[in-house]
């Protein structure tokens, strides 16, 4: 039986000194090949630690404990023309938003270079990096809102939402039932039985002759009587215009007359006026 310290790979040192640089298919490198090619696209920069311009020139004002208020812009700028060199040789493009802040770090420059000039009002001109200033605090803000952000847990990075079955089929459960949710179904239930409720209607005959003679018997103990006397609301509505149908028959027939004072006037009935 041969032991695993007798295999010998074809094509691997027998004795492994240094620690492999890389692998190929799995299998561990530790020298180059000999006709190994690199094309030029394969090597890329990667800016990971920098998101932008501003948080470039931000690292660099940070790390050497400048006073972002007094930033010297000299020595930033040739710092921050050195790092773009260094990408520009690999990726112009991914240079191109970082020499445009290279730019406007100059243009300040040169301004800060020129004699200060007084405006119309006596005052004097504003600082000309009180722009950039104001940029890298609210970017900082921003930035430190975004750490805060990223610090609280999140579903799926920093834990997973369980999810529990129970059958429904095995544990019963009955709703709770309190006085307010039996008052609301009594209340409906009272609300379709009003719907449902039968209405009678019962037939009663009324005379038209008879209110005629008892409007006559009226008329005859007085002169007049106001219009409104001659009805009885709480007899009811037949009752109110049957009498009054016997009223107009009368003034019909010339028996009674109806008469009023003037406008807007009590309207008065009596007796028609009949010559002996």
């Amino acid at each position: 039986m041969t032991s695993t310290t007798d295999i010998v790979i074809e094509g691997m040192p027998s004795v492994i000194d240094g620690v492999a640089f890389a692998k190929l298919y799995g299998e561990p490198l530790f020298k180059l090949p000999n006709d190994l090619y690199i094309p030029p696209d394969a090597l890329e920069v990667f800016l990971e630690a920098f998101e932008g311009p501003l948080d470039l020139l931000l690292y660099m004002i940070r790390k050497q404990n400048f006073n972002i208020l007094d930033i010297p812009l000299a020595q930033v700028t040739l710092q921050y023309l050195d790092y773009i060199e260094q990408i520009r040789k690999h990726n112009l493009e991914l240079a191109a938003d970082y020499l445009l802040m290279a730019a406007m770090l100059i243009e300040i420059k040169s301004r800060m270079l020129l004699p200060v000039k007084k405006g119309d009002s006596g005052e004097e001109a504003a600082d000309p990096r009180a722009e950039l200033v104001r940029r890298l605090l609210e970017y900082e803000q921003m930035k430190l809102a975004a750490y805060q952000l990223d610090a609280v847990p999140q579903v799926g990075r920093d834990f997973v939402r369980t999810q529990i079955y129970i059958d429904q089929a095995i544990v019963t459960s009955w709703p709770d039932v309190n006085a307010v949710d039996l008052q609301s179904a009594w209340s409906d239930l009272l609300k379709r039985a009003r719907l449902t409720a039968h209405h009678t209607i019962s037939r009663e005959e009324l005379s038209v002759r008879e209110h005629m003679t008892g409007i006559l018997r009226r008329l005859q103990s007085t002169k007049f009587v106001e219009f409104q006397d001659l009805f009885d609301p709480s007899r009811g509505v037949p009752v109110v215009v049957v009498n009054f149908i016997a009223l107009l028959e009368l003034a019909k027939e010339t028996l009674i007359e109806i008469t009023q004072g003037e406008a807007y006037a009590p309207i008065y009935v009596r007796l028609a006026y009949s010559p002996s």
